[in-house]
């Protein structure tokens, strides 16, 4: 349970997000007020089977919430040569996730409200399917890029509203529902990964097919939530209850006068910087590096993978803590150590480097943590959220763009892996600053 918060209120703002590619700017802390004060509705949906069908709809849901961005990483190479992508466009492509997350998912509780959670997560299933399926024959960069886009506003609307739909569903089971959905997301994310080359080869080469075929598991996604579309109340409450305004009034604090929530705003978007460049560049870096492509792509889903274990584990070992300045300190050494090893022997220690690397980026579950720890009531939380991410997100945009342009113009890797770890030591000194044991409310206030 994290420092400072109600333990059902720790469970819902931070729990559900441990992997998840970064939610939009604000939208757990409004996810949370706008849904909680619900009743689970009697009867209709919820009879035993429409529970087994949200069960179902969650996993293949998280299963899909990845794929869209590592099963392009595992075929880069092939997917640029093919449409005759620069490295600066490529770098683009790697900015467009949290791009979208950001301008995407801040819409999804206004949809919830209108149309039902369940409505709009099946409209986002359709449209990760739709985009999965055009862009590999979109006609060109233009068109890549923007069937990438309709892919990635499915996964912002969805990344945001599961975590709703898990504590409204089953407010009693927030904790084990929070692990299944973030395993089942780590699986999507590490596979996709993984058996993208693979599948592509027994596909007949063709890297349209290797990432056109992501769309099925899309579609099987969009089918339990068929029967849920009219069902208004997992996303529109009857009524709100007195205790989430109340919380809200309080929460007009001065964020920006928190030096702490500025720390953990750099620190969010360092992090995250890094993790979409992982995402989207490290196969390649080791394709480069003499390793085969199906080897690149089991190296990429070992670095994802190591998050499933570990997201578990950091959090606990974080709120036993007063200051989480060493577990900070500790993810940034193997950040260092994994980038000076691709640096230097990138294709004889390959192996390591993935697994320093997924220590490394686990420091997204993390700063999810140190949000719940460094505000002391939920409304401050949720405002504190808002701010991290909303200003992380604006700072990892330009970091994979970078990547790609350094990487064309010095026709290697060694100026970008270069910038990678010159930015894990600024990530680690904000890191060390946003894990103090003091609160935004206490700092706004003076």
């Amino acid at each position: 349970m994290m420092v400072g918060m109600p333990r059902e209120e720790t469970r819902t703002t931070n729990a559900p997000n441990v992997r998840d590619a970064p939610n939009a700017p604000g939208s757990r802390g409004s996810a949370t007020s706008d849904f909680q004060g619900a009743a689970v509705p009697a009867g209709g949906t919820t009879r035993a089977w429409a529970t087994r069908l949200v069960v179902v709809g969650i996993v293949l849901s998280a299963l899909n919430l990845r794929p869209t961005i590592t099963s392009l990483g595992a075929l880069l190479e092939e997917v640029r040569d093919g449409l005759g992508m620069s490295g600066g466009v490529a770098g683009l492509l790697t900015s467009v996730p949290p791009l979208c997350f950001g301008v995407f998912g801040v819409m999804a509780p206004r949809l919830a409200r209108r149309f039902g959670a369940g409505a709009v997560v099946c409209a986002g299933m359709v449209a990760i399917s739709a985009g999965l399926l055009i862009r590999p024959y979109a006609g060109g960069a233009a068109g890549f890029l923007a069937a990438s886009a309709l892919a990635l506003m499915g996964i912002a609307v969805s990344n945001v509203l599961m975590p709703v739909i898990v504590k409204r569903w089953f407010p009693d089971r927030v904790g084990s529902m929070t692990g299944l959905y973030s395993m089942a997301l780590a699986l999507g994310t590490a596979s996709a990964a993984a058996v993208t080359v693979p599948m592509t080869e027994a596909l007949g080469g063709s890297w349209r097919s290797g990432l056109a075929v992501w769309a099925v598991l899309a579609a099987t996604a969009v089918l339990p939530w068929i029967p849920l579309v009219r069902d208004r109340s997992t996303g529109s409450p009857a009524s709100a209850t007195a205790e989430p305004k109340r919380e809200e009034a309080p929460a007009a604090i001065r964020i920006t006068r928190s030096r702490t929530a500025w720390a953990l705003a750099v620190f969010f978007g360092l992090q995250a910087t890094s993790a979409y460049i992982t995402m989207g560049w490290m196969a390649q870096i080791f394709r480069d590096a003499g390793v085969p492509a199906s080897t690149a792509g089991l190296l990429l889903a070992v670095t994802m993978a190591m998050g499933v274990p570990l997201a578990f584990v950091i959090p606990r070992v974080a709120t036993r803590l007063p200051h989480q300045g060493p577990v900070v300190l500790v993810l940034g050494v193997c950040g260092l150590a994994g980038y000076a090893g691709l640096y230097f022997a990138p294709a004889a220690g390959s192996w390591a480097w993935a697994v320093l690397l997924g220590i490394a980026n686990c420091a997204f579950p993390l700063a999810l943590t140190m949000v719940g720890m460094r505000a002391r009531t939920g409304a401050g939380v949720a405002q504190l959220s808002a701010f991290a991410q909303s200003t992380g997100y604006l700072i990892s945009i330009p970091g994979p763009l970078l990547v790609g342009v350094l990487y064309q113009s010095s026709g290697g890797w060694d100026l970008p892996i270069a910038l990678m770890a010159a930015l894990m030591l600024p990530q680690m000194v904000v890191g060390v600053l946003a894990g103090r044991n003091r609160t935004v409310e206490d700092e706004a206030a003076r």
